[in-house]
């Protein structure tokens, strides 16, 4: 009698046609990557590792510390947040590109999906949430890190768990729009050429006014640079109007990394 229910639940298209076919999508990934949770767990630790040699060692070397919007703060106070928001990247880049690419174009899973009331602005949305669930995680995790370790110095910094989402949002929305366009695996070399640059030149270990004004320029189109402001102003308790500026840039790039991903979608799976 159950099973007859939730056979009926999926043939009969849900009232919501946007949430309820995502909600499936998630159902799904949750039913499959339960048992694969160490793939998941792996790559939080990427960022920690970062943060421990980085932060710890030459943060040593540094001193006084470094001087940030006109206070001084100690190098790994500073380096911190901004690797919490490429540790949201990451999760977000890896989950929304390798993966999604095979179920596309090899595991053919959305094909089978198709075959249900399900549409392709579903699976994008569902795939997107997924993804940025995948940062969140991570995200979290080091926040718990940084908080034993004394890091966290601001009321504000609770609000840095749903800018790691914002974060993870915006950089999953354009990793799977850009799946959409690649053709084979060496396509994948092309997101390594495009995540190690913003990890390394986005003020992740660095303040950017140290950069020639040109390259500071350059830095403001970056949005890990925004994601790792955005994280900094709420965990070190230097919010300011300014930090809208990098919300607004983070949302556009979400929004419209999603909506070409739903009509690339479109146009794969049912052309």
């Amino acid at each position: 009698m159950t099973g007859s229910r939730t056979l009926t639940a999926r043939v009969i298209p849900p009232p919501l046609a946007g949430a309820g076919g995502a909600s499936k999508m998630l159902e799904r990934n949750w039913i499959v990557y339960k048992h694969m949770w160490s793939v998941i767990i792996s790559g939080f630790f990427e960022p920690l590792f970062y943060l421990f040699s980085i932060g710890v060692g030459i943060g040593v070397l540094v001193g006084d510390g470094v001087t940030y919007q006109g206070t001084t703060i100690s190098y790994i106070a500073f380096l911190a947040p901004a690797l919490m928001a490429a540790t949201a990247m990451n999760g977000a880049i890896y989950e929304s590109t390798f993966n999604i690419f095979f179920k596309l174009h090899y595991g053919k899973v959305y094909d089978g999906i198709l075959a249900t009331p399900m549409m392709p602005r579903h699976i994008a949305i569902g795939e997107i949430a997924w993804s940025l669930g995948r940062g969140v995680i991570y995200a979290v995790g080091f926040i718990v890190v940084m908080l034993f370790m004394g890091l966290i110095e601001s009321p504000w910094a609770i609000l840095a768990i749903p800018g790691a989402v914002l974060i993870g949002f915006a950089f999953a929305s354009c990793g799977m729009a850009a799946t959409t366009f690649m053709k084979s695996w060496q396509d994948f070399d092309l997101v390594g050429m495009v995540t190690l640059p913003l990890f390394l030149f986005s003020g992740t270990f660095y303040p950017t006014e140290s950069l020639p004004p040109t390259m500071q320029t350059v830095v403001q189109f970056s949005p890990l640079y925004h994601a790792a402001e955005l994280l900094r102003s709420l965990i070190l308790g230097s919010v300011g109007v300014g930090d809208l500026g990098h919300v607004a840039f983070l949302v556009g790039m979400g929004a419209v990394g999603t909506l070409i991903t739903g009509r690339r979608l479109q146009r794969l799976l049912l052309s």
